[in-house]
């Protein structure tokens, strides 16, 4: 055995732990103050769909990917930065997709080209009320 070998192990577990600790929201919130509600980190496809005028626009409909939910919210990781205030959001439970119309709170870079898009949500949609809604899937 060297003397000085390195320990590849190590250098791992050193990486990983940086990499968590930087990246924790949980450890985050520790340094920026306590939030108004917690968060529960979830990962779920959606479908968000721009409100223009007060409509969905079916046509520029893209998918996401969450990052964590409070009882009010939504954070989703985006592949690019999108030029939204106000959304239709398309998740899928139990083989029926439910649309929440939410507002975006926030747009932050993450790096890597990605983006995390905070929103609020406020009210569940009707298919009824929008009925180019009914045949979009997830």
């Amino acid at each position: 055995m060297q003397l000085f070998t390195r320990d590849k192990k190590r250098a791992v577990q050193s990486f990983i732990l940086s990499l968590v600790n930087n990246n924790c929201p949980e450890l985050a919130a520790l340094t920026e103050g306590p939030r108004l509600e917690s968060r529960v980190n979830l990962t779920l496809p959606v479908l968000v769909l721009p409100v223009e005028d007060g409509r969905p626009v079916v046509g520029k409909a893209f998918s996401a990917v969450s990052k964590e939910f409070s009882t009010t919210g939504v954070a989703v990781v985006l592949d690019g930065p999108v030029g939204l205030d106000e959304a239709i959001i398309g998740f899928r439970v139990e083989r029926e997709t439910t649309f929440i119309r939410a507002t975006v709170k926030h747009l932050t870079p993450m790096g890597g080209g990605f983006f995390h898009l905070g929103f609020q949500m406020d009210e569940v949609v009707h298919v009824g009320d929008f009925p180019e809604l009914e045949n979009l899937c997830l």
